[in-house]
């Protein structure tokens, strides 16, 4: 087995999106190549609801799939085909924009005022980018958990992990998308596919993720010497780890333990043609997309939800 070695570990950076919601982007509207099939990733998190009632109103989405992943407080959805829904605490939401789609997604707290959630975007392939819109609304308890002898817990949101396989299917990125909590002073390795882009996000305490490029023995040595390395090296709230090629990654958890999510897909390795919530190949199929939109034929079928 090969450890993958840390790319790169980066703070979310704060941000204003919507009709004025605060939030962390953890990545986005940069280098699409980055983290290939995944464009953008940010975390929409406040106690305030100052800061996050005002939502997303109305917006166009083409050519990619939206992962809305609700923590705590609920996020009410629609669009312009009809479909409409409340995602609450745990649940998840997978649209498929496909051709396209108008939709709007309005945040509430829960009774303390507290909302957290994230978002995931992740692109089409060109030969799925005017598909059919379609949505899987996945509850909580639809999501299957499994906990090992350590008190490891790991949710698996899409893709098969441990014996497992998680509810959301049929995506183009053939995606791996778990939420896992490795409790304080637990040292954990995950195998993950080699070929697969992989981060992860951390949301809740700090931990290591060990780099293949610092042998291990000269860790362990400093920690039994008591060097400050162990603190130094511990990554926390709103961090984003990048990995580089391997099939395995290997987490230390802190002393309050480490929960992130863990999220790989296959790269498409197509051009990109990237405007806000529109994402195509060719600069001449992206300008077809806000005509059509401004013509009023963006919206091109009938999606269905599951």
């Amino acid at each position: 087995m090969s450890l993958r070695p840390v790319l790169s570990s980066t703070a979310a950076t704060p941000t204003l999106e919507g009709a004025g919601v605060n939030l962390h982007r953890a990545f986005g509207f940069s280098d699409p190549t980055a983290l290939d099939p995944f464009l953008l990733f940010d975390d929409f998190r406040n106690d305030d609801p100052e800061r996050y009632l005002n939502g997303f109103p109305w917006h166009p989405h083409r050519g990619i799939e939206t992962i809305t992943y609700v923590i705590k407080g609920t996020v009410n959805h629609s669009d312009s085909l009809g479909n409409s829904g409340i995602l609450g605490a745990g649940d998840i939401q997978w649209m498929t924009a496909g051709s396209g789609i108008m939709h709007q997604e309005m945040p509430n707290g829960n009774d303390k005022g507290q909302m957290h959630g994230f978002q995931l975007w992740a692109n089409l392939p060109g030969s799925l980018k005017m598909t059919a819109p379609r949505y899987q609304d996945v509850k909580a308890k639809e999501i299957p958990e499994v906990i090992d002898n350590d008190g490891t817990r790991v949710k698996i949101i899409t893709g098969s992990f441990w014996g497992k396989t998680g509810p959301a299917d049929g995506i183009a990125a053939d995606p791996l998308y778990l939420d896992i909590f490795v409790p304080a002073g637990v040292q954990k390795r995950f195998s993950i596919d080699t070929y697969r882009n992989t981060f992860a996000y951390i949301f809740e305490g700090e931990g290591r993720f060990e780099d293949a490029s610092v042998p291990r023995g000269i860790l362990l040595e400093k920690e039994v010497m008591g060097e400050e390395l162990n603190i130094r090296d511990m990554s926390g709230n709103r961090t984003l780890v990048r990995f580089g090629t391997g099939d395995e990654i290997a987490v230390q958890a802190g002393d309050h333990g480490i929960r992130f999510l863990l999220v790989a897909g296959t790269p498409i390795q197509e051009p990109v043609a990237w405007h806000g919530p529109i994402v195509m190949n060719t600069r001449e199929e992206l300008l077809l997309a806000f005509d059509d939109l401004r013509n009023n034929r963006f919206i091109r079928g009938q999606g269905h939800q599951t």
